[in-house]
């Protein structure tokens, strides 16, 4: 008798116990399946391949990871570089200079000790000119710019380089006598020339090349990451890019994807200083969407178009929402 009471008893709590203790008992036995067999599970993939294969996407996921992080950091030892030899550059463009003003004044010196400073005579006059233009030939050698005398003045030959690549060579014939003046120059028209020499010309030869050099420089800058944007990524780009001839003003739309969905982006970059290759506004609207997400989207786009090259930005912000689409 009392073995079948104890029988009884068991059975009864059994039948008594509720669904949410069940529940929970399956929720720990759930638990205890690993994550990546149930991520296979999800897949509708249960055998041992599904596993490997799962394994070996995210090895070869790793593996492009590495090497893109390989590229980046050995672009930026090369940017070190670059930018260490600007700054010797710029230290012995200081150097020349603190000669060539100390010989012009040793110059000025000796020329008012055989005649009356106030009152200098043409021929003085014409040869201060002269060596003052044959030091500034050899105080911009090492900055891109070089020069020729020639009968009546000299020729100089700006040479442009972006990121260390050399581009195009521009030239300004200016004539010495009887003033100084542009004769003949391959200088585009929509670069402002003429507000330059007006401005520098005449009182200082050197700082007029020097700006004339930045305005090119950054010109040249400017067309270059707008024609790579186009060869790199014309398959990611809506419509064409649209600028002018100054290239400070470029237009052009992309697609970003959100939760599924496709939204359009349209930027508009406007370079207010002429004289840098980096926009001063990004402007990013999106029509088809108010979302607070592409908001924020915008304003992340804005800032990487304005502190990187154009084409090494949407590189980078392709290269991110990538990343993000393919995380497991």
């Amino acid at each position: 008798m009392e073995g079948e009471r104890n029988s009884d008893e068991k059975e009864s709590a059994l039948r008594g116990r509720s669904p949410t203790t069940a529940s929970q008992d399956g929720g720990e036995r759930m638990s205890e399946v690993p994550f990546a067999q149930r991520k296979v599970e999800e897949g509708k993939v249960y055998s041992g391949d599904g596993v490997l294969g799962y394994l070996e996407m995210m090895e070869a996921q790793a593996h492009e990871l590495g090497l893109k992080q390989e590229e980046k950091e050995q672009q930026e030892k090369k940017l070190n570089r670059l930018k260490a030899r600007v700054q010797e550059l710029r230290a012995r463009r200081d150097e020349l200079r603190a000669k060539v003003e100390l010989q012009e004044k040793r110059l000025l010196d000796k020329e008012g000790t055989v005649t009356d400073p106030a009152q200098p005579s043409a021929q003085t006059v014409l040869e201060w000119k002269l060596k003052g233009v044959r030091a500034t030939i050899q105080f911009f050698y090492l900055t891109g710019i070089s020069g020729k005398l020639t009968t009546q003045g000299v020729c100089f030959c700006i040479s442009t380089a972006y990121e260390g690549t050399y581009m195009d060579s521009y030239y300004v014939d200016i004539l010495t006598k009887p003033e100084v003046k542009i004769q003949l120059h391959s200088v585009p028209v929509f670069i402002p020339l003429e507000q330059i020499a007006k401005k520098y010309l005449q009182t200082d030869i050197r700082h007029f090349l020097s700006v004339l050099s930045d305005h090119l420089n950054a010109y040249v800058g400017r067309r270059h990451q707008a024609e790579q944007l186009e060869e790199q990524f014309s398959d990611r780009i809506e419509g064409t890019l649209q600028r002018n001839s100054l290239c400070n003003l470029l237009v052009f739309n992309y697609n970003v994807s959100k939760n599924s969905k496709t939204f359009l982006f349209n930027v508009r970059l406007l370079y207010g200083d002429l004289c840098h290759s980096l926009p001063t506004e990004a402007i990013i609207s999106c029509t088809s969407g108010t979302l607070p997400l592409l908001a924020e989207k915008a304003a992340a786009h804005s800032y990487a178009f304005r502190h990187m090259a154009l084409h090494k930005a949407f590189d980078s912000l392709i290269n991110a929402k990538e990343g993000q689409d393919q995380t497991p």
